[in-house]
C-alpha cells in the first residue's frame, strides 16, 4: 500500500480545491473513481516494478531432498533438506541467516578464496571447511587450483557454501553418487571428503599425462613456451599439496569430534577409505612434484643444448657457403688469373666451387659438425 500512499500529496490539493468551489452531486461522485482509479494504478506499477527486480537478480540458492531413492529439488527449507548455495549475494546471505538463526559470518568465511580447512562449533551448528580442487578455464594462468568449501550442519539441515561451482557437489546434484541421502548429515559429510579426495587423485594424474605430453615438445624445442606451461602445472601441484594436507588435519579434528560417532559401524568404512585416499593423494603430489621439479631444471639444459645446436649447425651451413664465394671472388678482380682465356672458363670456376662446397661438407660431417 505504499503506492497509494505516495499518490494522496497529489490528490489532497485537488480535494482543496474541489471544495473550494461548488459542485453538483455528480461530481461529487466522481471523485471518489478518479481517486480509486490512481491509487491502483500506482499500486499496479509498484508490484510490476518489484516483479522486474527480482526477475533481475540471479538467486544463487538451491534445495534438494532425497526421497524414493532420487535426489529431487525444492522451493524452500524442509526438515532433512540439502542447502547448495554458490556465490550467494547479502541479501541471500541474510534471509539464510535470518531462516536458521546463525550469524552472517559463519556463510562468509568459505566465500574467502584463502580460507583455510578448519572445524568451528557454533550454537548449535558446526561449521566445517575444507579445501576442494577445482578445473579452471583454459584462459586462467593455472590450470588447476583449490577452492574453500564450507559445509554447515544445522538442526535438521545441510548448507553447502562455495564461491564458484566445483565437480564435487555437481555429482550429488546428477545423483552420481550412490547412497546419498540428504537426511543421513555425518555420512553425507564423509561422502563429501571422499569424492574430494578422488577428484585431487584424478587431477593429479590429469598433471601427470600433460606433464608427459610437454616433456615430448621439449625434446625438440628451444623456446620457454613448455617451460612456463611446467611451472604451471608444479604450482597447481603446490596449491593441491597444502590443501590436501590442511584436509588431512581437519579430518584428524573430525574424527577427536562428536561428528564421527553419530555414524553406523558399518559406516566407519567410510572414514577409513576417505584417510587412505587422502594419503594416497599426499604422497602422488609429492612424488609428481619433485618428478616435475627434476624435469624443468633437466629441460632447462636441454633448451639450452638445443640451442647450441642449432646455432653450431648455422655456423656449419654459413663456412660451406662462404667457400664458393671465395673463389668467385677472387675470379671478380681485375688482374691476371688461370683460365682466363679459356672458352668454358665460367664453369671451370664454378666446378672449383662446387667441389670446395663438398669437401668443406665432407670435413664438417667426418666431425659431427654437420
Amino acid at each position: 500500500m505504499q503506492p497509494h500512499a505516495s499518490s494522496l500529496p497529489q490528490v489532497l490539493p485537488c480535494l482543496s480545491k474541489q471544495r473550494a468551489r461548488p459542485c453538483n452531486s455528480m461530481q461529487s461522485h466522481a471523485f471518489p473513481e478518479k481517486k480509486l482509479i490512481i491509487s491502483s494504478l500506482a499500486l499496479l506499477l509498484g508490484s510490476a516494478l518489484l516483479c522486474t527486480s527480482f526477475k533481475g537478480s540471479s538467486i544463487m540458492i538451491q534445495y534438494f531432498k532425497s526421497g524414493y531413492n532420487q535426489l529431487h529439488e525444492i522451493e524452500s527449507i524442509e526438515k532433512d533438506c540439502w542447502i547448495n548455495m554458490v556465490s550467494p549475494t547479502n541479501n541471500e546471505i541474510e534471509f539464510l541467516s535470518h531462516k536458521l538463526l546463525v550469524p552472517p559470518e559463519v556463510f562468509l568465511d568459505p566465500l574467502d578464496p584463502d580460507e583455510n580447512a578448519r572445524v568451528e562449533a557454533h550454537r548449535n551448528s558446526l561449521l566445517i571447511v575444507c579445501r576442494v580442487p577445482c578445473l579452471n578455464d583454459e584462459d586462467s594462468d593455472l590450470p588447476y587450483s583449490t577452492v574453500a568449501l564450507g559445509i554447515l550442519i544445522k538442526r535438521d539441515v545441510v548448507v553447502t557454501i562455495c564461491s564458484k561451482p566445483v565437480e564435487v557437489l555437481n555429482l550429488f546434484k546428477e545423483s552420481k553418487v550412490k547412497g546419498f541421502f540428504t537426511f543421513l548429515h555425518e555420512r553425507f559429510v564423509m561422502q563429501i571428503f571422499y569424492r574430494s579426495s578422488l577428484l585431487y587423485l584424478k587431477y593429479l594424474k590429469d598433471i601427470n599425462n600433460r606433464a608427459g605430453d610437454i616433456e615430448q615438445m621439449l625434446h625438440r624445442s628451444t623456446r620457454n613456451r613448455e617451460l612456463i606451461d611446467l611451472l604451471r602445472l608444479e604450482k597447481s601441484l603446490v596449491f593441491f599439496s597444502t590443501s590436501i594436507k590442511a584436509n588431512e588435519l581437519m579430518m584428524q579434528r573430525l574424527q577427536r569430534n562428536n561428528l564421527t560417532e553419530a555414524l553406523k559401524d558399518s559406516e566407519h568404512e567410510l572414514i577409513e577409505d576417505v584417510n587412505i585416499e587422502i594419503r594416497q593423494a599426499i604422497e602422488m603430489a609429492k612424488i609428481y612434484s619433485n618428478i616435475l621439479g627434476n624435469m624443468m631444471s633437466a629441460h632447462s639444459s636441454i633448451i639450452s643444448n638445443n640451442l647450441n645446436i642449432t646455432i653450431r649447425y648455422l655456423t656449419t651451413v654459413t663456412i660451406i657457403l662462404s667457400l664458393p664465394i671465395l673463389v668467385a671472388s677472387i675470379y671478380g678482380m681485375n688482374v691476371p688469373l688461370p683460365f682466363q682465356d679459356n672458352p668454358h672458363a665460367f664453369w671451370i670456376v664454378t666446378i672449383i666451387a662446387v667441389f670446395f662446397s663438398l669437401l668443406g661438407v665432407f670435413f664438417f660431417r667426418k666431425k659431427n659438425l654437420f
